[in-house]
């Protein structure tokens, strides 16, 4: 079956959900499956933990480096400063992920709202 296999307006949402449910919920099963059967020391583990906090660096460093919509409108300097004291405080809070996300929104907010007042 394809995307435009069959006329009716419908189609394309089933398509789109059938799709997407496959490429994720499979592999969020199978990792429940086996991953009470897997000791967190195992390599397989860490092999996956080092991908998945890689993918999330990369995420993050595309947003501060190649960023769009309003973000874009800010300065490659701003981003990285608010993403450097929001990490800071990230590690100052005892490693509360929340605490580092407000905080580096704070800054970037704060910035924001600087460089509107200055220009």
């Amino acid at each position: 079956m394809t995307f435009d296999a069959l006329d009716a307006w419908w189609w394309p949402y089933v398509f789109i959900l059938v799709a997407g449910w496959l490429a994720t919920d499979s592999w969020r099963f199978l990792g429940v499956y086996l991953g009470g059967r897997i000791s967190e020391e195992s390599d397989a583990l860490v092999f996956v933990r080092c991908v998945a906090t890689a993918l999330v660096a990369a995420v993050i460093s595309n947003l501060i480096i190649n960023p769009n919509g309003p973000l874009a409108d800010t300065t490659l300097e701003l981003r990285v400063f608010s993403a450097i004291v929001g990490f800071a405080a990230f590690l100052w809070f005892g490693k509360r992920i929340l605490v580092g996300i407000f905080v580096t929104e704070a800054v970037l907010i704060a910035g924001m709202i600087l460089a509107a007042g200055w220009a």
